[in-house]
């Protein structure tokens, strides 16, 4: 029954500047919404490991600027080609830059120099910094010129708070005890964190049982066969 439990997990609401746990992020979150200024040129890439909340960043930013009337473009790296045809003034938003093919790496070189010419904004991600990217010389060198920022890790505090703000936003009154064993047992990423203190509630009322640390340990268990 846990086993389908998990399999049934969702996110309670799409990723959003607001509900990205900021941590040391702040600074990040700030020129993050500046991006949907429309029109305004500007250049960014942030990076971050496996975990650390880069895609939730950049969808995020996209929302934003398209709920304030900026046009966006967004593209994973592998899937981009020969051709970038953002709207002038756009946000355009290029995921996964260490995936670029050869022709997608001049693709996205075009994009850099026509940018400030159309009022184009660049938001760029990708899991290391520019300086270890195997990109072509002349992209890895326009992409370490941007804004480069690091997706800071969250501590275990900050972590536990998202952990205790979302359950109860859940209606869940977890114990102390239980997100300290988390912490200390679970995988250490906060989604795979969420997606744990989701499938204890749901295990919780499926099987009428209290939220108690032999449950959780059955929970965690079961996500380890995955």
């Amino acid at each position: 029954m846990t086993r389908q439990l998990l399999l049934d997990i969702r996110p309670n609401e799409p990723p959003s500047l607001d509900n990205f746990v900021v941590g040391g992020n702040a600074e990040l979150i700030a020129r993050l919404a500046g991006l949907a200024d429309s029109g305004v040129f500007d250049q960014v890439y942030l990076w971050g490991l496996g975990g650390s909340g880069r895609s939730h960043l950049l969808r995020g930013a996209e929302a934003h600027a398209r709920a304030l009337g900026r046009p966006v473009l967004q593209v994973d790296g592998a899937a981009l080609g020969q051709e970038l045809v953002p709207l002038p003034g756009s946000l355009v938003i290029v995921d996964d830059v260490d995936q670029l093919s050869e022709t997608a790496q001049i693709t996205l070189f075009r994009t850099f120099n026509a940018a400030r010419l159309v009022g184009l904004a660049l938001l760029l991600a990708g899991p290391t910094p520019p300086l270890h990217l195997a990109l072509r010389e002349d992209l890895r060198t326009r992409i370490g010129a941007t804004l480069v920022y690091e997706v800071k890790p969250l501590s275990d505090a900050n972590k536990a708070d998202a952990l205790e703000r979302h359950g109860r936003a859940r209606g869940m009154h977890v114990d102390e005890s239980l997100i300290d064993y988390l912490l200390h047992h679970g995988r250490r990423d906060l989604p795979s964190l969420l997606a744990v203190l989701d499938a204890l509630d749901r295990a919780s009322l499926e099987q009428q049982r209290p939220l108690t640390l032999p449950l959780l340990r059955e929970i965690l268990q079961t996500t380890l066969d995955f």
